[in-house]
């Protein structure tokens, strides 16, 4: 008789994805942890359209590593909770664009059987990514936690159906 994978138990309660994403800037070594928490609180909250996306110089660099450091601790985090092997890998892709909706997308890297399936595809105007207060960037982040993880649950029980398959 085949062995039941284990159950999971979904979260009930969110993350403060604010103190998170700072934790994961610091940690990267990508910024102090002033740094960290000034570049949060200046992109994330104010009144739309954020100006600093927006600027003369450089506007499609800079948001690009705007989104990448908002989707990837979130990816991360995801991942980790998932509980497939540490050799599996995400990786977040984003497309940019400076008039209308970027595209952002959460790709799960398999190194068993070298498949590559794509996670989530976030259609995002990044300068209109800009929050009243930080419950509802919890919010979004939290939905977007969500949206990975569940895919990600799928993933893991289409490698054990894989297995039991392979082994019968």
């Amino acid at each position: 008789m085949a062995k039941k994978p284990t159950a999971i138990h979904p979260r009930t309660t969110s993350r403060n994805w604010i103190a998170y994403l700072c934790e994961a800037l610091v940690a990267s070594g990508m910024m102090p942890t002033w740094e960290a928490a000034t570049y949060l609180t200046e992109n994330l909250f104010g009144e739309k359209p954020n100006p600093r996306l927006l600027g003369p110089s450089n506007a499609h660099e800079i948001t690009a590593q705007f989104l990448h450091r908002l989707y990837e601790p979130i990816a991360e985090a995801a991942l980790r909770d998932s509980h497939l092997p540490a050799s599996e890998k995400i990786h977040v892709f984003t497309d940019i664009s400076l008039t209308g909706n970027s595209g952002v997308l959460v790709v799960h890297l398999s190194t068993d059987d070298q498949t590559q399936r794509l996670l989530l595809l976030d259609p995002v105007k990044a300068w209109d990514l800009v929050f009243a207060e930080a419950e509802s960037f919890n919010a979004w982040s939290e939905a977007r936690y969500r949206s990975i993880f569940q895919a990600l649950q799928t993933v893991r029980q289409c490698a054990a159906d894989d297995r039991l398959v392979t082994a019968v």
